[in-house]
């Protein structure tokens, strides 16, 4: 029997990271939960062992927590096979609306947080883990990541930039080292994400109902339970770290598929 792998997941509190975290418990295999609020996954705490669920205090915007998550991590099991680096969090508004500062809040967040991630990840596995075993990283972009989305402008770009610094990394390393990475681009998926974009409000002169920034909060307004199994989605991420030469890019979701050919 294979030995259970050690999945690091960021964003665990909730959508693809919390289902994530479920789908790697439930095939038997090892969870490290990072999230900004431990407490939030006190309910599997109590399901799950120490040997098998480790819950760790984690804010991608701060380097010092990102060090100290994976030397934790190192210190109890010793090594990291896949890590799906899922934090962050989604704006709708017009780009001549949104204050620049709410755009760097959120580019510290979904561009520089994965980032960082990416760049430990990569340390980890090529230097913790034994030589040749290397990793997979799984870096959780969008289909707006590749084809923009009026509305989105900020987010859409953080995602661009993720999507761009993902392949120059991946074509940056050495093949004996054994590390994949894929960028994950997704569609809709009924996930707490859509409930919890931040809104920024809307700039006076786009008043006109027919602009697709105004539809687009129309939709989101009412986009409650709207979109794909999210449970689905992680099994489907989970089968792709489990590839051995899996593609940069993965697209999933009837909707991505469609908006990523255009």
């Amino acid at each position: 029997m294979d030995a259970p792998q050690v999945w690091f997941v960021t964003g665990a509190s909730s959508g693809f990271g919390r289902a994530m975290v479920e789908h790697v418990l439930e095939k038997g295999d090892i969870a490290i939960a990072t999230l900004r609020k431990p407490e939030v996954l006190d309910d599997l705490k109590a399901k799950y062992p120490a040997s098998k669920l480790l819950v760790v205090s984690l804010d991608v915007t701060k380097p010092s927590d990102i060090t100290s998550a994976f030397n934790r991590v190192q210190e109890v099991f010793g090594r990291i096979d896949v890590v799906f680096n899922n934090a962050g969090y989604a704006m709708i508004g017009e780009v001549e609306g949104t204050p620049e500062e709410t755009a760097r809040t959120l580019f510290e967040v979904v561009f520089w947080g994965a980032d960082r991630i990416s760049r430990e990840a990569v340390r980890f596995f090529r230097e913790v883990n034994k030589p040749g075993v290397g990793g997979r990283l799984l870096n959780n972009s969008s289909m707006v990541g590749v084809h923009a989305s009026p509305g989105l402008g900020y987010y859409s770009a953080a995602k661009y930039a993720l999507e761009a610094i993902s392949q120059s990394l991946a074509d940056e390393l050495d093949p004996v080292w054994n590390i994949k990475i894929s960028l994950i681009e997704p569609g809709t998926f009924t996930t707490p994400a859509i409930n919890n974009l931040v809104k920024v409000p809307p700039h006076p002169a786009y008043t006109n109902p027919d602009l697709k920034v105004n539809m687009l909060r129309t939709f989101v307004d009412g986009a409650s339970g709207v979109g794909a199994d999210p449970n689905k989605a992680v099994a489907r991420f989970y089968d792709l770290a489990h590839l051995a030469q899996p593609p940069l890019r993965f697209t999933i979701g009837k909707d991505a598929i469609v908006v990523v050919r255009q």
